[in-house]
């Protein structure tokens, strides 16, 4: 079981995460899909979400996967959050094959290695913020003290900037809010992977923006981020693009930042893994 331990501030981690985040990205992807397929039903009436895909993330890299509706991205990012399971494939997370695990140990794998982060923020309207993030550093690490989880949920609130809202029901929060309280509860747990599914695409633009700023500042700071969006100038401020087109990697291509942190079957010889 990981023992769940205080955040850092992006400024603080990114001092001490940095320099093992490259040695891994030199040396193996984060993530490591093999033949990936996510398939509904059988024979002709069968719906492929996933298509044979073949992709490498580097550690510590923030890669955005965009595409039309139905293209797949979704599905996607649900496989490599552990959220869903493939069909068929291999898929390599941190070290670990987990396209085997059984649900128990995949659920206990996803809560202590991965945060999410939805569209519609998925917080329960009866806790306040600081419970809503509390509730996840539980299912992360339940041997833990209610007074350990708590200082860590306010360290994670104060990150995004409510340690002041952490009292307040959803209810009482604008959208944004909600949204930050959602990163808050992603990160407590100190994931290596966040993935955020449309974080920004039920906010306004100003908002959305502010969102994605702080999901730079946690790549900054050694996190990797997979960043699935339907907004192509937030895209571009990626390290990388990934296309979807019919459950297929349909191209990679460089975005604002660094070159190599994305591989498919056609460019690993030249990605950084």
């Amino acid at each position: 079981m990981t023992t769940t331990t205080p955040l850092r501030s992006p400024d603080a981690a990114r001092r001490s995460v940095t320099r093992s985040a490259t040695t891994i990205s030199a040396a193996r992807p984060l993530v490591a899909a093999r033949d990936l397929t996510r398939r509904w039903g059988r024979g002709s009436t069968a719906t492929l979400g996933v298509d044979a895909v073949d992709l490498d993330i580097a550690a510590g890299s923030l890669v955005a996967i965009v595409g039309p509706s139905g293209s797949g991205k979704s599905t996607l990012g649900a496989l490599v959050g552990g959220i869903d399971r493939p069909t068929s494939g291999s898929l390599v997370v941190g070290g670990e094959r987990i396209d085997g695990l059984k649900n128990d140990a995949l659920a206990r794998w996803r809560a202590e290695h991965v945060g999410i982060v939805f569209q519609d923020f998925h917080l329960l309207p009866t806790l306040t913020a600081a419970e809503n993030v509390e509730l996840a550093i539980r299912f992360a690490d339940r041997r833990g003290h209610r007074s350990s989880r708590r200082s860590i949920a306010a360290e994670a609130l104060g990150v995004v900037g409510l340690g002041d809202h952490r009292r307040r029901l959803p209810s009482q929060l604008s959208g944004g809010e909600q949204q930050r309280v959602a990163i808050a509860r992603a990160i407590a747990t100190d994931p290596t992977l966040i993935v955020a599914d449309e974080p920004t695409g039920s906010l306004d633009q100003a908002t959305g923006h502010e969102v994605f700023e702080l999901l730079v500042d946690l790549r900054t700071a050694g996190t990797t981020v997979l960043f699935i969006t339907h907004d192509p100038h937030l895209a571009e401020r990626c390290d990388h693009v990934v296309e979807m087109l019919d459950g297929r990697v349909g191209g990679v291509r460089s975005g604002a930042e660094a070159p190599g942190a994305v591989g498919t079957r056609h460019d690993l010889a030249t990605a950084v893994v």
